[in-house]
């Protein structure tokens, strides 16, 4: 928890009445810290150490300090960990947006917002972990580190043969770096991007130093993983498991200061993945085959050639014929490969292997179209049809890896019928093993208490979304969102579980992380191990509490959570768990139907195949006769933003009557084309309210003359498509929604002159539209319908071209009501 240490009045006067001791607090109430979406399933929960039998709970403005609503408690769930006393306060029907807190009688919560855009960012803020634990290069450091990596070890080459393995992410604390993990959060930072493009930014460039380099963060990082994979796997007949042992854990120390010794100089061992029993020194492993890693190799591979065939078709290439031979490097021992160990008996101890080959041989069909993969797919999915820790009480470290079945997912998005709702079938089974566990306490927790708990509560919430987006079914929505808020403080320690995710909640601030106990750097964005059973606590060796037990309060002799740095039991940052959090935050923030940017919709539904195509226009109106002839060629409607003077224009008027009567969408674009705010303080607004008000007000005026009424026409784009959350909340006080184009490609400098710095010929925007066009689901297209006679090189004349691309790629283009149809 944190304090701030202020001297003031108040404080010397609690001071000088020392005598009268404050009563210690007996009861709290739990929320998650971030917030909630208007839309979403929104339950906190209120647990205490006496009953104060209480019966209501109101929920109350920050800015007002009044009652905004109130509601009864609801049904009592009885003793948990702590404590003696719990219930779940659902709220789910309150949807303001604004900032609040709940209160029952003397108890309140933190505060917390209500908003669409809550989750913003927070994928990629998760992303600056993934970032830190690079190898080779480490951008966080500006240094180099495990540049001499490797040397083999159980190969078929001679052992200590030099191999070039350098790069990838370190596992954690220690400087380990496993395939299996690897490959695993690679493939959920594919996946991440492939279901929400939309979500990630561009702030980074590959090496991941910041600046923009056309490329999504998310996909920089998972080609990082991408490249380190296909070294660890150079050729058909190779493949290694991991680098590095446990003779790295020799304490705190920063990776390019590493001082760990493996009797080589610089380099560490590479193991070799042999699908027998390993272990160099007294401990051993219990492998019994190639299958679990090289078939996490091979769907890795397998979904990273998907991504790139349309921007990367030599790389796409090669992934693809990595993936291939990966799943015959799985077949060669069918088993299951763990982690080796050599001073230790601590190793990942992974037992199941056909889940990974069910995923790798789904991706396979989907690149091939060769129906035997499926086939075997479908096989290997009936071998194991839920993950075997789903509704167990405890299991050993990583035992069935990864935490969700990942194939079910893909397959059943290959499939139909039968098939497809026998593989939803497994998903519900293993939710309901777990659901029957969670029913019966407040947190609707049901995840066991092991050690990396926060990796599996991630998982499993991955799972219920999965499961909900495959069926349509929202019997466990309560469920899913109570496993997320689980991990942002709606907990018994009333703690986020994401290092330095909300800013200004709770979150664990003394991570065990060398970065953060030697030089004080924190580890942004990472996914802590979580809390554990008591008796696993107890049970670990060098275990300790450094700066006392700021939760002593909360723990129990059931589960115990330590933001200490010298708990690496509950509180070690994990790469792979943080690459999963990457998928389920941006799962979450692209849950809205819509993407929200300073109030204004930029995006339509991403699970859509829809893409409205809009036009503005405010001194020029010169493609009108074009463009309006090529929608009708191509049976397309679009929606035109018209300023007042452009309605206004005598010329424009024949046009206009046309766009009308052609049943195309027309709407605001400010009268006089002004400017709301600064380009340098976007916060800086220039227009007074009055202004901005009596301006849109002209431009409907004349609007409405050609029998547009602003009822038929809500949705409003500002001039110059510049605005402020100002502009946004004034706007939404008229009944007005503002909506901006969508980022990624860069139609809108179709305007732009050769005089002016940034211009864009018509090539290059189309070269732009054409890179983006496999992931426009929702996209909010931008182009002018006229511009300066000085551009010579006009885009409205290649609109026909522009829409043979976009159909096919099977986009359907709608106006932007039809697109915005489930739009607030």
């Amino acid at each position: 928890m944190r304090f701030t240490r202020i001297i003031s009045l108040v404080v010397l006067f609690k001071l000088f009445v020392g005598s009268f001791p404050h009563p210690p607090e007996s009861a709290w109430i739990r929320i998650n810290l971030i917030g909630y979406k208007p839309s979403a399933i929104k339950v906190a929960v209120w647990c205490g150490k006496k009953d104060s039998k209480i019966s209501t709970f109101d929920i109350v403005d920050m800015s007002t300090s009044k009652v905004v609503y109130s509601n009864k408690i609801g049904k009592a769930f009885g003793a948990y960990g702590p404590f003696t006393y719990t219930y779940r306060l659902d709220f789910t029907q309150f949807s303001t947006r604004g900032i609040y807190f709940i209160r029952t009688g003397d108890v309140r919560s933190p505060t917390f917002r209500i908003d669409e855009a809550v989750y913003k960012g927070t994928a990629d803020f998760s992303l600056r972990y993934m970032r830190q634990q690079r190898s080779k290069y480490n951008p966080f450091l500006r240094d180099s580190c495990h540049t001499s990596d490797g040397y083999t070890m159980d190969g078929p080459m001679p052992d200590s043969t030099h191999v070039d393995v350098s790069g990838g992410w370190h596992d954690a604390t220690d400087y380990l770096q496993y395939s299996m993990t690897s490959a695993n959060a690679t493939y959920h930072l594919l996946a991440a991007y492939r279901d929400f493009p939309g979500v990630f930014g561009d702030g980074f460039r590959d090496n991941g130093l910041e600046g923009s380099n056309g490329t999504t963060d998310v996909m920089d990082e998972a080609r990082w993983g991408l490249q380190w994979l296909m070294k660890m796997h150079p050729n058909s007949e190779w493949m290694f498991n991991q680098l590095a042992d446990d003779r790295d854990h020799t304490g705190f120390r920063l990776p390019n200061k590493d001082t760990a010794s493996y009797g080589n100089g610089r380099q560490r061992p590479v193991y070799f993945v042999t699908g027998k029993v390993q272990g160099l020194g007294k401990y051993k492993n219990r492998t019994t085959g190639t299958s679990s890693t090289a078939g996490k190799f091979s769907s890795a591979f397998a979904l990273g050639s998907e991504l790139y065939k349309n921007n990367d078709a030599d790389f796409s290439s090669q992934l693809r014929s990595k993936a291939l031979s990966a799943y015959n490097f799985g077949l060669r021992i069918p088993g299951n490969t763990q982690t080796a160990c050599y001073v230790s008996p601590y190793f990942y101890e992974e037992d199941n292997w056909v889940d990974d080959m069910e995923l790798a041989s789904a991706k396979l069909y989907g690149i091939t179209g060769s129906k035997s993969y499926y086939d075997a797919s479908i096989e290997y999915a009936r071998k194991e049809q839920q993950t075997p820790w789903l509704g167990k009480d405890t299991a050993s470290h990583y035992q069935w890896y990864p935490f969700i079945n990942i194939g079910h997912y893909e397959l059943a998005s290959l499939s139909s019928g039968a098939q497809k709702a026998e593989l939803i079938s497994y998903y519900k089974r293993g939710i309901e093993m777990v659901y029957n566990k969670a029913s019966q306490n407040a947190f609707l927790r049901g995840v066991p208490f092991i050690w990396c708990s926060n990796n599996l509560q991630t998982a499993f919430a991955i799972q219920c979304y999965w499961y909900r987006v495959l069926s349509g079914d929202q019997t466990y929505a309560e469920l899913e969102q109570a496993t997320f808020d689980f991990l942002l403080g709606c907990n018994p320690w009333g703690t986020s579980m994401i290092v330095g995710l909300p800013e200004n909640g709770d979150f664990p601030d003394d991570p065990h992380s060398s970065f953060n106990f030697l030089n004080g750097y924190q580890t942004l964005g990472a996914l802590v191990d979580g809390p554990v059973y008591g008796s696993i606590y107890k049970k670990q060796l060098g275990v300790s509490i450094a700066h006392g037990d700021e939760y002593a309060e909360f723990q129990s002799p059931h589960v115990v959570y330590h933001d200490d740095y010298a708990d690496y039991v509950t509180n070690e940052p994990t790469m792979d768990g943080t690459a999963s959090l990457v998928y389920l935050l941006a799962a979450k923030e692209n849950e809205s139907p819509v993407t929200i940017d300073h109030g204004a919709i930029t995006r339509g539904d991403q699970t859509s195949k829809k893409l409205a195509i809009v036009f503005t226009g405010d001194s020029f109106g010169d493609g009108g006769d074009f463009i309006l002839k090529s929608l009708k060629n191509e049976h397309v409607k679009a929606s035109f933003f018209l300023t007042g003077n452009f309605y206004r224009n005598s010329s424009f008027a024949p046009l206009i009557k046309r766009l009308v009567k052609d049943h195309h969408y027309l709407g605001a674009h400010s009268d006089q084309h002004l400017l709301y705010c600064s380009w340098t303080d976007r916060d800086s607004t220039l227009v007074s309210k009055k202004r901005f008000t009596s301006d849109l007000e002209a431009n409907y005026r004349i609007m409405k003359t050609y029998g547009i009424e602003k009822s038929a026409a809500k949705y409003f784009l500002p001039p110059y498509e510049w605005y402020n959350d100002s502009i946004s909340r004034w706007s939404e006080e008229i009944g007005l929604q503002i909506i901006n184009y969508s980022p990624g490609t860069i139609s809108h400098a179709d305007y732009t002159t050769p005089s002016m710095k940034n211009y864009r010929s018509s090539d290059e925007i189309m070269q732009s539209i054409e890179q983006k066009s496999d992931s426009m689901n929702g996209f909010i297209l931008l182009l002018h319908i006229g511009t300066d006679p000085e551009r010579k090189d006009k885009l409205y004349p290649r609109l026909p071209e522009l829409i043979r691309v976009l159909k096919s790629r099977h986009y359907e283009l709608v106006t932007i009501d039809r697109l915005l149809s489930t739009a607030k």
